[in-house]
Protein backbone atom coordinates (compact mmCIF):
# COMPACT_ATOMS: atom_id res chain seq x y z
CA UNK A 1 0.00 0.00 0.00
CA UNK A 2 0.96 3.59 -0.31
CA UNK A 3 3.26 5.02 2.41
CA UNK A 4 4.11 7.84 4.32
CA UNK A 5 8.07 9.09 4.48
CA UNK A 6 10.24 10.80 6.84
CA UNK A 7 9.02 13.99 5.82
CA UNK A 8 5.25 13.72 7.37
CA UNK A 9 5.82 16.05 9.33
CA UNK A 10 6.45 18.64 7.04
CA UNK A 11 5.87 17.96 3.03
CA UNK A 12 2.56 18.98 1.81
CA UNK A 13 2.31 15.61 -0.27
CA UNK A 14 4.17 12.95 1.60
CA UNK A 15 1.84 9.31 0.16
CA UNK A 16 4.52 7.99 -1.77
CA UNK A 17 3.77 4.74 -3.73
CA UNK A 18 7.53 3.16 -5.41
CA UNK A 19 7.00 0.44 -8.10
CA UNK A 20 10.33 -0.39 -7.80
CA UNK A 21 12.79 -1.29 -5.06
CA UNK A 22 16.22 -0.29 -6.03
CA UNK A 23 17.40 2.11 -9.01
CA UNK A 24 20.00 1.33 -11.97
CA UNK A 25 20.26 5.17 -12.38
CA UNK A 26 23.46 4.44 -9.97
CA UNK A 27 23.34 8.62 -9.11
CA UNK A 28 26.46 8.66 -6.96
CA UNK A 29 24.75 11.59 -4.35
CA UNK A 30 21.50 9.77 -4.57
CA UNK A 31 20.28 9.80 -0.80
CA UNK A 32 18.68 6.43 -1.14
CA UNK A 33 22.10 4.55 -0.55
CA UNK A 34 21.63 5.43 3.07
CA UNK A 35 19.15 3.68 3.18
CA UNK A 36 19.47 0.15 1.19
CA UNK A 37 21.66 -1.09 -1.47
CA UNK A 38 19.97 0.47 -4.43
CA UNK A 39 21.95 -2.24 -7.13
CA UNK A 40 19.02 -4.39 -5.48
CA UNK A 41 16.42 -3.93 -7.96
CA UNK A 42 13.17 -5.65 -7.05
CA UNK A 43 9.19 -5.51 -7.16
CA UNK A 44 7.02 -2.15 -5.46
CA UNK A 45 3.99 -1.35 -5.28
CA UNK A 46 1.14 -3.06 -7.64
CA UNK A 47 -1.51 -1.70 -9.87
CA UNK A 48 -4.19 -3.38 -7.53
CA UNK A 49 -2.93 -1.71 -4.11
CA UNK A 50 -2.66 1.77 -6.12
CA UNK A 51 -6.19 0.73 -7.32
CA UNK A 52 -6.95 0.03 -3.75
CA UNK A 53 -5.90 3.41 -2.11
CA UNK A 54 -7.51 5.49 -4.67
CA UNK A 55 -11.21 3.95 -3.83
CA UNK A 56 -10.50 4.79 -0.67
CA UNK A 57 -9.08 1.99 1.56
CA UNK A 58 -7.06 3.17 3.99
CA UNK A 59 -3.68 1.44 5.67
CA UNK A 60 -2.94 2.48 9.18
CA UNK A 61 -0.21 4.53 8.07
CA UNK A 62 -2.49 6.21 5.40
CA UNK A 63 -5.93 6.82 7.40
CA UNK A 64 -5.13 10.32 8.46
CA UNK A 65 -6.13 10.68 5.48
CA UNK A 66 -9.76 11.67 4.00
CA UNK A 67 -9.50 13.07 0.79
CA UNK A 68 -8.25 12.23 -2.54
CA UNK A 69 -4.41 13.77 -1.59
CA UNK A 70 -2.50 13.23 -4.78
CA UNK A 71 0.19 10.33 -4.61
CA UNK A 72 3.83 11.29 -5.27
CA UNK A 73 5.29 8.56 -7.46
CA UNK A 74 9.30 7.77 -7.44
CA UNK A 75 10.43 8.83 -3.83
CA UNK A 76 12.90 6.23 -3.58
CA UNK A 77 13.47 4.50 -7.00
CA UNK A 78 12.86 5.39 -10.71
CA UNK A 79 9.44 4.20 -12.11
CA UNK A 80 10.25 3.92 -15.52
CA UNK A 81 14.26 2.54 -15.15
CA UNK A 82 15.69 0.09 -17.42
CA UNK A 83 13.88 -3.13 -15.90
CA UNK A 84 10.39 -1.57 -16.03
CA UNK A 85 10.80 -3.14 -19.73
CA UNK A 86 11.04 -6.18 -18.57
CA UNK A 87 8.50 -6.09 -15.81
CA UNK A 88 6.38 -3.08 -17.13
CA UNK A 89 5.29 -2.36 -13.07
CA UNK A 90 5.33 1.17 -14.27
CA UNK A 91 2.93 0.65 -17.08
CA UNK A 92 0.16 -1.18 -14.76
CA UNK A 93 0.06 1.46 -12.45
CA UNK A 94 0.28 4.58 -14.90
CA UNK A 95 -3.21 2.76 -17.24
CA UNK A 96 -4.91 2.66 -13.06
CA UNK A 97 -4.11 6.89 -13.48
CA UNK A 98 -5.17 7.29 -16.85
CA UNK A 99 -8.27 5.40 -16.29
CA UNK A 100 -9.28 7.06 -13.08
CA UNK A 101 -7.61 10.56 -13.71
CA UNK A 102 -6.50 10.20 -10.21
CA UNK A 103 -4.24 13.08 -9.38
CA UNK A 104 -0.50 12.32 -8.99
CA UNK A 105 3.46 13.12 -9.12
CA UNK A 106 5.64 11.14 -10.57
CA UNK A 107 9.14 12.16 -11.04
CA UNK A 108 11.63 10.07 -13.09
CA UNK A 109 15.28 10.66 -15.09
CA UNK A 110 14.41 8.54 -17.61
CA UNK A 111 13.08 8.92 -21.04
CA UNK A 112 10.92 6.09 -21.45
CA UNK A 113 7.59 8.05 -20.98
CA UNK A 114 8.31 9.33 -24.26
CA UNK A 115 7.73 5.58 -25.99
CA UNK A 116 4.42 3.78 -26.90
CA UNK A 117 1.83 3.13 -24.86
CA UNK A 118 3.40 5.14 -21.72
CA UNK A 119 3.22 8.45 -24.00
CA UNK A 120 -0.47 7.93 -25.13
CA UNK A 121 -1.57 7.14 -21.40
CA UNK A 122 0.49 9.66 -19.99
CA UNK A 123 -2.06 12.04 -22.08
CA UNK A 124 -5.06 10.81 -20.28
CA UNK A 125 -3.48 11.61 -17.34
CA UNK A 126 -3.95 13.95 -14.29
CA UNK A 127 -0.61 14.65 -13.19
CA UNK A 128 2.56 16.76 -12.10
CA UNK A 129 5.78 15.13 -14.88
CA UNK A 130 8.92 15.81 -12.87
CA UNK A 131 12.08 15.71 -14.04
CA UNK A 132 15.38 15.29 -12.11
CA UNK A 133 17.85 17.72 -14.23
CA UNK A 134 20.91 19.33 -12.45
CA UNK A 135 22.86 21.19 -16.03
CA UNK A 136 24.65 18.83 -18.49
CA UNK A 137 27.89 18.65 -16.07
CA UNK A 138 26.33 16.41 -13.79
CA UNK A 139 25.54 13.25 -16.34
CA UNK A 140 29.25 12.02 -15.39
CA UNK A 141 28.05 10.72 -12.19
CA UNK A 142 24.32 9.36 -13.20
CA UNK A 143 25.50 6.82 -14.95
CA UNK A 144 22.56 4.98 -15.53
CA UNK A 145 20.37 7.84 -16.59
CA UNK A 146 20.26 9.88 -20.17
CA UNK A 147 21.83 12.68 -20.49
CA UNK A 148 21.28 16.12 -19.61
CA UNK A 149 20.26 16.92 -23.20
CA UNK A 150 17.73 13.86 -23.81
CA UNK A 151 15.71 14.78 -20.62
CA UNK A 152 15.50 18.49 -21.75
CA UNK A 153 14.41 17.44 -24.63
CA UNK A 154 11.44 14.77 -23.24
CA UNK A 155 10.41 17.75 -21.33
CA UNK A 156 9.80 19.31 -23.92
CA UNK A 157 7.55 16.60 -25.43
CA UNK A 158 5.86 16.15 -22.10
CA UNK A 159 5.37 19.90 -21.55
CA UNK A 160 2.57 19.57 -24.20
CA UNK A 161 0.83 17.09 -23.19
CA UNK A 162 0.41 16.74 -19.21
CA UNK A 163 -1.30 19.71 -17.15
CA UNK A 164 2.33 20.91 -15.69
CA UNK A 165 5.60 20.20 -15.50
CA UNK A 166 8.64 20.38 -13.24
CA UNK A 167 11.69 20.57 -13.39
CA UNK A 168 13.72 18.88 -10.09
CA UNK A 169 17.53 20.25 -9.70
CA UNK A 170 18.23 18.56 -6.85
CA UNK A 171 20.61 18.40 -5.60
CA UNK A 172 21.94 21.75 -6.68
CA UNK A 173 25.67 22.06 -6.03
CA UNK A 174 27.38 24.91 -5.91
CA UNK A 175 30.18 24.20 -7.72
CA UNK A 176 28.18 24.47 -11.09
CA UNK A 177 26.57 27.38 -9.93
CA UNK A 178 26.71 29.23 -13.37
CA UNK A 179 26.14 26.23 -15.36
CA UNK A 180 22.84 25.59 -13.89
CA UNK A 181 22.21 29.17 -14.49
CA UNK A 182 22.86 28.97 -17.96
CA UNK A 183 20.14 25.82 -17.97
CA UNK A 184 17.22 28.53 -16.95
CA UNK A 185 16.31 29.64 -20.46
CA UNK A 186 16.45 26.39 -21.71
CA UNK A 187 14.30 24.89 -19.50
CA UNK A 188 11.87 27.77 -19.63
CA UNK A 189 12.22 27.68 -23.78
CA UNK A 190 11.16 23.52 -23.56
CA UNK A 191 7.58 24.81 -22.12
CA UNK A 192 8.27 23.64 -18.23
CA UNK A 193 6.31 25.41 -15.65
CA UNK A 194 8.70 25.64 -12.88
CA UNK A 195 12.14 24.53 -11.42
CA UNK A 196 12.33 22.98 -7.75
CA UNK A 197 15.69 23.53 -5.91
CA UNK A 198 17.43 21.58 -3.10
CA UNK A 199 21.09 21.81 -2.06
CA UNK A 200 22.49 18.61 -1.85
CA UNK A 201 23.29 17.07 1.67
CA UNK A 202 26.47 15.40 2.94
CA UNK A 203 26.95 12.65 5.63
CA UNK A 204 30.56 13.80 5.91
CA UNK A 205 32.07 17.33 6.62
CA UNK A 206 33.46 19.31 3.76
CA UNK A 207 34.88 22.12 3.52
CA UNK A 208 32.76 25.04 3.42
CA UNK A 209 29.82 23.28 4.77
CA UNK A 210 28.23 23.37 8.56
CA UNK A 211 26.16 20.66 10.55
CA UNK A 212 22.72 20.99 10.22
CA UNK A 213 20.57 17.93 11.82
CA UNK A 214 22.32 14.84 10.48
CA UNK A 215 23.79 16.30 7.58
CA UNK A 216 26.27 18.61 6.30
CA UNK A 217 24.44 21.58 4.76
CA UNK A 218 25.56 24.75 2.65
CA UNK A 219 25.74 27.79 5.12
CA UNK A 220 22.18 29.62 5.22
CA UNK A 221 22.88 32.88 4.30
CA UNK A 222 25.37 31.51 1.48
CA UNK A 223 22.85 29.56 0.22
CA UNK A 224 20.06 32.07 0.76
CA UNK A 225 22.15 34.44 -2.02
CA UNK A 226 22.41 31.50 -4.38
CA UNK A 227 18.70 31.13 -4.45
CA UNK A 228 17.65 34.62 -5.02
CA UNK A 229 19.95 34.70 -8.26
CA UNK A 230 17.75 31.55 -9.33
CA UNK A 231 14.90 33.11 -8.99
CA UNK A 232 15.88 36.37 -10.61
CA UNK A 233 16.70 34.36 -13.38
CA UNK A 234 13.73 31.91 -13.37
CA UNK A 235 11.41 34.85 -12.75
CA UNK A 236 13.01 36.62 -16.30
CA UNK A 237 11.97 33.89 -18.14
CA UNK A 238 8.44 33.04 -17.13
CA UNK A 239 9.25 30.20 -14.74
CA UNK A 240 7.87 29.22 -11.10
CA UNK A 241 10.28 29.39 -8.50
CA UNK A 242 9.90 26.31 -6.17
CA UNK A 243 12.35 25.84 -2.91
CA UNK A 244 12.35 22.10 -1.93
CA UNK A 245 15.66 23.78 0.18
CA UNK A 246 13.41 23.16 4.02
CA UNK A 247 14.99 25.63 5.44
CA UNK A 248 14.32 28.25 2.77
CA UNK A 249 10.79 27.13 1.47
CA UNK A 250 9.22 30.63 2.20
CA UNK A 251 11.32 31.35 -0.39
CA UNK A 252 9.35 29.37 -3.38
CA UNK A 253 6.91 31.19 -5.19
CA UNK A 254 4.27 28.43 -3.80
CA UNK A 255 5.03 26.54 -0.21
CA UNK A 256 4.40 23.03 -2.45
CA UNK A 257 7.73 22.70 -3.77
CA UNK A 258 6.35 19.37 -6.03
CA UNK A 259 4.90 22.15 -8.24
CA UNK A 260 0.59 21.52 -8.14
CA UNK A 261 0.19 24.18 -5.88
CA UNK A 262 -3.17 25.75 -7.48
CA UNK A 263 -3.56 22.96 -9.77
CA UNK A 264 -7.30 22.04 -10.15
CA UNK A 265 -7.90 18.87 -8.10
CA UNK A 266 -4.91 18.59 -6.36
CA UNK A 267 -5.77 19.15 -2.99
CA UNK A 268 -2.69 18.91 -0.36
CA UNK A 269 -1.75 18.56 3.16
CA UNK A 270 -1.31 22.00 4.96
CA UNK A 271 -1.37 20.44 8.20
CA UNK A 272 2.19 20.99 8.84
CA UNK A 273 5.23 22.05 9.97
CA UNK A 274 5.90 24.76 6.94
CA UNK A 275 2.46 26.25 6.87
CA UNK A 276 2.88 26.29 11.19
CA UNK A 277 5.60 28.58 10.61
CA UNK A 278 5.27 30.52 7.36
CA UNK A 279 1.39 30.45 6.88
CA UNK A 280 -1.02 29.39 9.82
CA UNK A 281 -4.00 31.17 7.81
CA UNK A 282 -3.80 27.77 5.60
CA UNK A 283 -2.89 25.58 8.62
CA UNK A 284 -5.93 22.97 8.43
CA UNK A 285 -7.00 19.69 9.53
CA UNK A 286 -9.45 17.45 7.70
CA UNK A 287 -11.76 14.89 10.27
CA UNK A 288 -9.66 11.56 9.91
CA UNK A 289 -6.41 13.93 11.41
CA UNK A 290 -8.31 13.78 14.43
CA UNK A 291 -9.16 10.44 15.04
CA UNK A 292 -7.01 8.14 17.65
CA UNK A 293 -5.21 5.98 16.03
CA UNK A 294 -4.32 8.30 13.15
CA UNK A 295 -0.42 8.56 13.72
CA UNK A 296 1.39 5.85 12.59
CA UNK A 297 2.44 7.60 9.64
CA UNK A 298 4.73 9.28 11.97
CA UNK A 299 7.21 5.73 13.00
CA UNK A 300 9.02 6.49 10.02
CA UNK A 301 10.83 9.63 12.37
CA UNK A 302 11.81 6.92 13.80
CA UNK A 303 11.31 7.92 17.34
CA UNK A 304 12.01 5.90 20.23
CA UNK A 305 10.14 3.10 22.17
CA UNK A 306 9.09 5.09 25.05
CA UNK A 307 7.56 7.87 22.45
CA UNK A 308 5.64 5.48 20.53
CA UNK A 309 3.78 4.07 23.12
CA UNK A 310 3.02 6.98 24.40
CA UNK A 311 1.59 8.26 21.00
CA UNK A 312 0.30 4.69 20.31
CA UNK A 313 -2.90 6.23 20.16
CA UNK A 314 -3.11 9.72 19.28
CA UNK A 315 -4.24 11.33 17.20
CA UNK A 316 -2.45 12.96 13.75
CA UNK A 317 -3.25 16.74 15.14
CA UNK A 318 -1.82 15.88 18.29
CA UNK A 319 1.09 14.59 17.34
CA UNK A 320 1.58 17.62 14.44
CA UNK A 321 1.16 19.90 17.46
CA UNK A 322 3.90 18.66 19.65
CA UNK A 323 5.84 19.27 16.58
CA UNK A 324 4.94 23.02 16.68
CA UNK A 325 5.87 23.27 20.04
CA UNK A 326 9.47 21.57 20.11
CA UNK A 327 11.78 24.27 18.84
CA UNK A 328 14.78 21.89 18.18
CA UNK A 329 12.50 20.34 15.72
CA UNK A 330 11.69 23.35 13.88
CA UNK A 331 14.92 24.45 13.88
CA UNK A 332 16.23 20.97 12.53
CA UNK A 333 13.62 20.61 9.81
CA UNK A 334 12.59 24.28 8.61
CA UNK A 335 15.94 26.18 9.82
CA UNK A 336 15.57 29.64 9.04
CA UNK A 337 12.59 30.88 8.89
CA UNK A 338 13.33 34.43 8.26
CA UNK A 339 11.83 36.33 5.53
CA UNK A 340 14.31 39.17 5.27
Amino acid sequence: MPECGSQIILCDVPVRIDTYKGCSHHCQYCFVYRKYDISNIGLGESAQSVMNFIKGKRSKETNWCDWNIPLHWGGCSDPFQPCEKIHKRSLDVLRVFAETKYPFIVSTKSILPLSEPYFSLFKKCNCVFQCSMVCPSMSKIEAGAPHFEKRLEMMRQMSKIVPRTIVRCQPYVMEFHAEIMAQIPRIAEAGVYGIVFEAIKMQKKVAGMVKNGADFVYPIDLLKRKFQELKDECHKYGLVFLSGENRLRYMGDSLTCCGCGGLEGFKVNTYNLNYFVHDKEKLKTTPAMLQKDSCTCFKAMKMDSTALSVFAKSSFKEIMDTKFKDKSTIADYVGDNKKA
